[in-house]
């Protein structure tokens, strides 16, 4: 009987670790990105045959544009959900064609013409930024790519200079 209790008493500090409970909120986490990826496909499904009824008509080319760029953005960030699914990480490159095409759909749907000068500057602006974001993560990557490559060289050349030692 006193066994029982101790080992119930065991099982249940073992929800109260802080490990456990990270492990458990993960769990969670991802059940709930893989809902939204479901949730996420079907929509996709759906603006495809939308689209594709579309094609039966007169075509609005405006339409069918803002269309195919919106299902363009559920692509990326249906991937986006997938790489976090395989990463536990959100992908910054990623995130920011979502928002840059994002953005180009909206002028392409308003129309450039139709949307006043300010608004224009600032979606320009925003786009720079974007653009910056993007360049500065590949900037950075070949950076880290470059040391990660010396460091590894410099590793390879320490180990041919010990078995050099130990012939001599």
């Amino acid at each position: 009987m006193q066994k029982d209790l101790k080992n119930a008493d065991k099982s249940w500090r073992k929800w109260f670790e802080q490990e456990q409970i990270i492990r458990n909120l993960e769990l969670v986490q991802n059940i709930i990105v893989i809902t939204l990826a479901i949730g996420l496909f079907f929509v996709m499904v759906l603006r495809l045959v939308d689209l594709f009824a579309s094609l039966l008509i007169p075509i609005d080319f405006q339409g069918v544009t803002s269309d195919i760029l919106f299902i363009l953005i559920l692509v990326e960030i249906f991937r986006l959900l997938i790489i976090y699914l395989q990463e536990q990480r959100i992908s910054v490159g990623v995130a920011v064609e979502v928002s840059i095409v994002s953005v180009l759909r909206e002028v392409i749907i308003r129309g450039a013409l139709e949307i006043p000068w300010q608004q224009i500057l600032a979606v320009c602006v925003f786009l720079i930024v974007l653009g910056g974001l993007l360049l500065t993560r590949a900037w950075i990557t070949k950076i880290f790519s470059k040391i990660e490559l010396d460091k590894q060289l410099s590793q390879e050349e320490q180990k041919v200079l010990k078995s050099d030692h130990s012939f001599q």
